[in-house]
Formats: structure tokens, C-alpha cells, sequence
């Protein structure tokens, strides 16, 4: 359990496939580099800490939107998306240290071991139907990211300098994986965060457990009610325990949690309006979706067809102010938390109590919504949440 309001971290999801007020339609706004930056802004200014900057083949480049929104704000962070075995994982390093340089130390990375089969397989990934192989892979990946950030020996010679500045951990490493090799130390940035730029990794199989055990700083969990949370959370201390004691490798890495809001100014508006943002999906629309999320070896998104399946007899709703209406049309972390402001601080924690400790959310549309949020959430979570555990701050 966080005992500390800071220790709480909110994020915010960037539409980089287009938004709206509808899902399953054509978005009402385009992803324009203007309104992604706008809805960034409004994400610093409304006090979340950092974007998600998703992948995929509907979304826009991540590092590129990075690279954007990160010149256009001063203290928010950027997650950027990356994923194995399309990138080499030096040049991915590289990329993440230039990224953190420029933004003064404000990159972070997501590593995405997956998708749908078919937007793998347009990829070219040779793991495409590969499930533990992927994560097997993005072991060794993060492995040598890691290992390319701490012992980076500064840029190569330039017409600018007679010989290249060392890094602070410099060191001859090597690494002889299945899927990635490593030769060390390389030429690149420093990364300005040390020992390096924070790395974040989802996923609800058993072997998506132990790669954010051994290598992650944030393992990040789709919405979920809170039992299947604290059930996620509890199964990942077991695997951390094994982890350690085959490896000695002892990490405790921060639980995140990715979610819809929808806060209006009472409960009965909120569920009006939650229905509404499907009210214009078309039959085949929601026959498509549900062929395609059947498709998944995805363990996250298995998990997220139960939760609809089990909830459809009850108009999808799966506990007080979670609804589950929304994975009908959207892939992903599609529970939506649905109520006034205050409903929704008391779910977010309730999730903080269980161990959650990053949240990232999003709403629709996502520049209105980070505001509302902004201003009427987050303000009643921290009150609340400091009032709860000011003896334990005290104490300390």
C-alpha cells in the first residue's frame, strides 16, 4: 500500500486515432499534430502527470507524437510506446535517450509485446502468433535496452569534440539471447533520468508476470473490478517470489492501472451519458468487434471479453460505477468507472488501497475530459486521500 499522496501517479491517454463523443464511428476530430498538442497541454495544466502515447495500426507514430507534444509542454511526461522485434533495442535506447535529453528527463517507455494478429502480422512480426515467445523476447529486449542506457559511453566523436565523454556506468557488458545480441558499451545520449528512463510492461499471462518482475518499473493492468485486481497483484507477488529465488533478481516494481472516466454532476447523468458514447455503433460495427476480439491470444483482452460476456445480463455493469458497455466496440483497457466526482475518487481508492499506485486514464472526448477530471477528481482523490493516511505520513 502507497502511504504518501505523491506517491500516487495519474497519466492520461493521448487519441492518437482520432477523437469524439462516440466509439465504434468515425471520430467527430481528427489527430491533428494541433489538437494533440492541445490535449496535452490541458493534461499539464489539469495536474496529471504524463501522457500515453499508444501503438498500433490505427494510431499515429508514438515516438514522433512524443517528440511532438514533448516541445510543446514543460513538465508533462511523455510514455511512449515501443515494441520488440521492430525496432532493434539499441536503437530503441538511443531513440528513448534523445527523447529524455531534449525533454530534460521526462521520457518513458511503454513496451508493448502485442496487439491483434493481423496488425502484427502487417508488421512483419515473426512472433505474430507467438504468444510467450513474445514475451520471451521483450525479456531479452529490455534487457539489452538497459544494459545499452547504463553503459552508454556518450556520443561518438564529432566535428565538435576530440573524443567522446563517458558514461557514468560505462562497462564492456554483453548479452547472447535467443532473439537479441549486445556488445558493449555503445555510443549514445545519456539519458538525463539514471540509471535510466522508467519502463513500463502490461500483460495478465503468468509470463507477462515475470518479465515485469525481472525487468520493469511499472507493471500495468487493464481495468478490471477490484477483486480481479487484487487477484492480478496477488499472483504477481508469487511470481516476483519465484523470480527471486531463480534469478536472485529482487524488484518491486509499481502497479498501474489503465481505465475509462466519465464524471458528470450526478450518477443518473453519467450512466445516460456512458451509453450514449456506443449509441452510434452499427450492428455491424459490434458484430465486427466481437469477431475480432475473439481472434486474441492476448490474456488481457480474454479477460476483458469474460468481464462482458459475465455482465451483458446485467446491461454490462460489474460492480458499483464500473461498466463494461464500452468493450462491445473497443479493443484494449475498455472498463469504464461511471458516476459524480466523488463516486469516482471512491473507486480510484479503493484501487490505491489494493495497491495501485499509477493510474492512466482517459475519457471521451479526451481534451474535455482531462479537464473535468482535472478539476473535479483529482483534487477530491489527493484531499481524501491524504486525510486517510496522514497518521501513517506523521509517523514517518
Amino acid at each position: 500500500m502507497s502511504l504518501h499522496t505523491e506517491e500516487i501517479r495519474f497519466g492520461w491517454f493521448l487519441p492518437t486515432s482520432g477523437d469524439g463523443r462516440y466509439v465504434g464511428t468515425a471520430p467527430e476530430r481528427e489527430p491533428t499534430l494541433d489538437y494533440l498538442i492541445e490535449v496535452a497541454q490541458m493534461a499539464e495544466r489539469s495536474g496529471l502527470e504524463f501522457v500515453l502515447i499508444p501503438t498500433g495500426g490505427s494510431c499515429l507514430d508514438s515516438w514522433v507524437v512524443g517528440s511532438a507534444v514533448m516541445s510543446h509542454t514543460t513538465r508533462l511526461n511523455a510514455l511512449v510506446a515501443v515494441r520488440p522485434g521492430l525496432i532493434a533495442p539499441v536503437l530503441a535506447a538511443r531513440m528513448a535517450a534523445s527523447l529524455d535529453q531534449l525533454s530534460g528527463g521526462r521520457a518513458m517507455i511503454n513496451v508493448v509485446t502485442g496487439s491483434s494478429v493481423q496488425d502484427l502480422e502487417q508488421l512483419g512480426d515473426p512472433l505474430a502468433h507467438a504468444h510467450d515467445d513474445r514475451y520471451e523476447r521483450a525479456m531479452e529486449y529490455m534487457q539489452v535496452m538497459k544494459l545499452a542506457w547504463t553503459g552508454s559511453a556518450g556520443s561518438a566523436l564529432s566535428e565538435f569534440s576530440g573524443q567522446a565523454e563517458p558514461g557514468s556506468a560505462a562497462a564492456a557488458d554483453s548479452f547472447e539471447g535467443k532473439y537479441v545480441q549486445f556488445r558493449g558499451p555503445v555510443h549514445s545520449p545519456i539519458a538525463v533520468q539514471r540509471p535510466h528512463p522508467p519502463l513500463y510492461l502490461g500483460g495478465s499471462s503468468r509470463i507477462a508476470k515475470q518479465a515485469a518482475a525481472r525487468h520493469a518499473d511499472t507493471y500495468l493492468m487493464w481495468g478490471e473490478p477490484h477483486e480481479w485486481i487484487a487477484w492480478q497483484i496477488a499472483e504477481m507477488e508469487e511470481v516476483r517470489k519465484e523470480v527471486l529465488k531463480a534469478t536472485g533478481i529482487d524488484r518491486k516494481p509499481r502497479y498501474g492501472l489503465r481505465a475509462q472516466v466519465l464524471i458528470r454532476d450526478t450518477e443518473e447523468e453519467a450512466w445516460a451519458a456512458a451509453w450514449s458514447l456506443i449509441s452510434r455503433a452499427s450492428s455491424d460495427t459490434l458484430r465486427q468487434a466481437q469477431q475480432s476480439f475473439a481472434k486474441t491470444d492476448a490474456a488481457n483482452q480474454s479477460r476483458q471479453n469474460k468481464l462482458r460476456e459475465q455482465s451483458a445480463v446485467n446491461d454490462f455493469v460489474l460492480g458499483p460505477n464500473l461498466w463494461s458497455g464500452l468493450s462491445l466496440v473497443r479493443p484494449g483497457g475498455a472498463m469504464l468507472i461511471v458516476g459524480t466526482a466523488e463516486q469516482v475518487a471512491d473507486v480510484l481508492i479503493r484501487y490505491a488501497e489494493i495497491g495501485v499506485s499509477t493510474f492512466i486514464l482517459s475519457g471521451y472526448p479526451h481534451l474535455e475530459e482531462a479537464e473535468n477530471f482535472g478539476q473535479q477528481v483529482l483534487p477530491l482523490f489527493r484531499k481524501q486521500w491524504s486525510q486517510r493516511h496522514e497518521p501513517f505520513i506523521q509517523q514517518g
